[in-house]
Formats: C-alpha cells, sequence, structure tokens
C-alpha cells in the first residue's frame, strides 16, 4: 500500500485502502500498523485534520481492530 507522507511529530506516514477499508499508519519510529474497518471518512479526517496525533488518539487507536508489521 502507498502511503502519504505526514507532517507530524509521532506520525510519518498514512496509507489508504478504501477497497477493503484498511488505513495504514507508519509512525516515526519505524513501526506499521494496519487498522482494519476503517471507514473513508475516517481516513479523510484523519488526512485534513491539523493535529494527525490527536485525531488519530481520539479516533483511530483503541476503536479498531490491528494488525502490526
Amino acid at each position: 500500500m502507498e502511503r502519504t507522507p505526514v507532517s507530524s511529530s509521532n506520525i510519518s506516514a498514512i496509507g489508504y485502502d478504501s477497497d477493503n477499508q484498511v488505513l495504514e499508519v507508519e509512525f516515526t519510529n519505524g513501526s506499521v500498523y494496519s487498522y482494519s474497518g476503517v471507514p473513508p471518512g475516517e481516513h479523510e479526517g484523519f488526512m485534513n485534520t491539523d493535529s494527525k496525533g490527536q485525531y488519530f488518539h481520539a479516533n483511530i487507536k483503541n476503536r479498531y481492530a490491528f494488525t502490526k508489521h
């Protein structure tokens, strides 16, 4: 999955597969997590927010099943 670089102190890039509703988050420490069942609107909100970390903690983390790569 192609990931788009983002401006954030903890998140380096975000990818999204709309067909499978899978969100990939690459952190600045190099770890990558895939979150399943993430609707397109959630991805849009994540990409458009000024604070990626704050949005991630409020809307993604602990709300969707994930796997670590």
